[in-house]
């Protein structure tokens, strides 16, 4: 990283990755203060949307040293797009952080849609974001967190051999989900901030059938926030509706899940969210 980076997020390391899918990824690695691998390794947390969220999320890491409510030791792998994708993270986000097979709700495309009336988003952005949707490819990018980056991380930053934790928020929390119930003995905690159900008819409900009475062991941690429940905007009010759906769910069968309210806004819960479960799963 420049030294401008490095003032900005210490003890971070960037590197590029290709995936065996043949997608490019940027990775940050942020190592906790103090921190020996040789002495005592900690295992890794995979925080996504890592272009929007590593500025926000690894100065956390400090929690380790607060003296009030320290944290388990952790090191941070941020995991996002790079080079010229970088700037199109929104989009490519929707190729990997969706279940293959969710439908797409019409409450989601009105809210593009109004992205494009009020200016925010052009006609090319939208359709292009959209696009994306149509193919999306959740499995893949699991498969790249933990059988391509994960032994990278393990051999150049002398990680822990358990205890590895995941947290992903909007349709990262929903990647969270589908992540707990994929391949959820992997992680020993997921955090899934307001994690984008925005479908009745999600997989994520489709994929909890089928587990019938056998839920991870896997501690899952979800968060949602006020204002999407208050605010006026259907996907919000889908989204919450939907998660409250999917934690009563797992709550009547004995689920490993807590969850919390954040008083916040779609936008502005990510920190607050990560926090939550940095605060709830890996406290010491």
């Amino acid at each position: 990283m420049s030294t401008m980076w490095q003032g900005c997020l210490p003890h971070t390391d960037y590197f590029e990755m290709r995936s065996s899918g043949g997608h490019d990824y940027g990775v940050w690695v942020t190592t906790p203060p103090r921190h020996d691998p040789a002495t005592a390794p900690a295992p890794a947390v995979y925080v996504l949307d890592g272009n929007w969220a590593v500025g926000m999320t690894a100065p956390l890491i400090v929690t380790q040293l607060d003296p009030m409510q320290s944290i388990q030791p952790y090191v941070q792998v941020s995991v996002g797009y790079a080079g010229a994708e970088a700037e199109h993270w929104e989009r490519l986000r929707n190729r990997d952080l969706v279940p293959p097979g969710e439908p797409i709700a019409k409450e989601y495309v009105d809210a593009v849609e109004m992205g494009v009336e009020s200016g925010t988003m052009t006609r090319e952005q939208a359709d292009a974001y959209l696009a994306e949707l149509s193919d999306s490819r959740a499995d893949l990018f699991l498969s790249f967190l933990t059988d391509d980056l994960h032994p990278r991380i393990e051999r150049d930053y002398g990680t822990a051999p358990s205890g590895h934790g995941l947290f992903g928020y909007s349709y990262g929390g929903l990647f969270s989900l589908y992540a707990w119930l994929t391949r959820g003995a992997f992680f020993e905690s997921i955090g899934a901030g307001s994690p984008g159900i925005v479908n009745e008819d999600s997989q994520v409900f489709a994929r909890l059938r089928a587990m019938g009475d056998t839920l991870p062991a896997t501690k899952l941690h979800v968060t949602f926030n006020d204002r999407e429940i208050l605010g006026d905007l259907a996907v919000y009010q889908n989204l919450t509706r939907n998660t409250a759906t999917f934690l009563h769910r797992l709550t009547s069968r004995g689920g490993s899940v807590t969850s919390a309210l954040m008083r916040e806004t779609h936008v502005t819960g990510l920190q607050a969210s990560f926090l939550s479960y940095l605060r709830t799963c890996r406290t010491q």
